[in-house]
């Protein structure tokens, strides 16, 4: 038995151990369990937050944002206006010396929205006024260097040039950076909605007008022209919708010329704009003053948004001296969307009282807008020499536009 026993001691092989297999799974094994307390130390970390971590991101969801929208009336350009910004010297046009009071309000705003009432047909269409208005681009380019964003086009003076002029004016404006909605170059133009990213917030803007003057539109593009029909403004502001915005601002040609209260179509129009989505109403063409009003809207579900329509900004710049035709205003709206609910809010609305003033044809920078409100206080505190004539004149301007604004409040 014994040396059976020993026989089979010497038969029995010696297991041997794979260590390099087990050096390698030993590392793996140490790799695994320190990116495990690597994400866990990292994960509940008081000062940092994994970007994919859900709470990070519902951390910076909640945070609201502020804007600050500012909206400027009619840029007209009248025979007198380009003559008095011409440059004899070197033949150019210079329309700075108008803005130079007010720049720094619509320069400011974290986005300004203006109302295009003259055509950039071209110099060799020849320059005109009224009635069928063709300005120097210069006057684009001041505009843009006061900072206007967004111009709106649809207006009865859009077609003065006909179509090739319209075109020019939006290949202008294209050249100079503004962006513009109201008309178009092709049906896939017009179908396109102008939307602006401002901050995180996103904002449709669209443009109708009454009609052109009676001047016609080709009936091979009727696109050109957004016209106020209902059915376009609803396939208008259903194409918005389906970009998600934010937000539908609205430029609206309509009114009575000279009239400083809005008539029934206009009422009528703002209530259907705001009861299909509309949040912001800016309207033109009376070249006078109107009312602004702030809204709480009830839509079909029942739900409530805010709503702000200014029937009517008047006159940015023009040459016009009948009453109200050289007050107006720049608008603002403080607007906030919320982090939570994702919903708008007109916080605040404010504006500068600003007049038109027409120095006469003899001087020099013959047009400049006044900020009345500064110009006033300047000149009761004597750090300013104005005349006690024109200081009664902008005291009598300012006084006229509050009360028309808010003639609705």
């Amino acid at each position: 038995m014994l040396e059976n026993n020993v026989y089979h001691k010497k038969k029995r092989k010696k297991r041997k151990l794979n260590y390099p297999r087990i050096i390698i799974f030993l590392i793996v094994l140490g790799i695994i369990i320190w990116r495990i307390s690597f994400l866990l130390s990292n994960r509940y970390s008081s000062n940092d937050f994994n970007i994919n971590d859900s709470s990070a991101s519902d951390a910076v969801a909640l945070e609201d944002t502020t804007i600050n929208l500012t909206a400027i009336g009619d840029i007209m350009c009248h025979g007198p206006n380009y003559k008095a910004a011409y440059n004899s010297t070197n033949n150019t046009y210079d329309f700075s010396p108008f803005f130079k009071n007010i720049s720094k309000h619509t320069s400011n705003a974290d986005i300004t929205i203006g109302n295009l009432e003259t055509t950039f047909a071209g110099a060799d269409r020849g320059y005109s006024g009224y009635p069928t208005f063709n300005s120097p681009a210069e006057l684009g380019q001041a505009i843009k260097d006061i900072g206007v964003d967004v111009l709106g086009t649809a207006n009865n003076h859009c077609m003065d040039k006909g179509y090739s002029g319209l075109a020019n004016t939006l290949d202008t404006l294209d050249q100079l950076g503004l962006s513009h909605m109201g008309t178009s170059r092709s049906e896939e133009e017009q179908n396109t909605v102008l939307v602006k990213n401002v901050k995180g917030i996103n904002i449709a803007f669209l443009a109708f007008t009454y009609g052109t003057n009676g001047i016609t539109i080709p009936s091979d593009k009727s696109y050109s022209v957004n016209l106020i029909d209902k059915e376009l403004i609803l396939n208008q502001i259903n194409k918005a919708k389906e970009l998600n915005v934010d937000i539908i601002c609205v430029n609206m040609h309509w009114g009575i010329e000279y009239q400083t209260t809005p008539n029934s179509e206009q009422k009528e129009l703002a209530d259907f704009l705001f009861e299909n989505g509309v949040d912001i109403i800016l309207g033109s063409h009376p070249h006078v003053l109107q009312p602004m009003q702030k809204r709480v809207v009830t839509l079909e579900d029942g739900s409530t948004k805010d709503g702000f329509v200014i029937y009517s900004l008047g006159n940015f710049i023009s040459n016009q001296t009948d009453i109200n035709t050289q007050d107006t205003i720049i608008l603002n709206l403080q607007i906030t969307k919320s982090g939570t609910t994702g919903k708008i809010s007109i916080d605040n609305v404010d504006y500068i009282p600003v007049y038109c003033y027409n120095k006469g044809s003899s001087a020099k920078n013959r047009y400049e807008l006044i900020d009345l409100k500064q110009s006033i206080s300047s000149y009761e505190n004597g750090t300013t020499q104005i005349s006690q004539s024109l200081y009664n004149t902008f005291k009598s301007a300012i006084q006229r536009i509050d009360k028309v604004v808010n003639s609705l409040e």
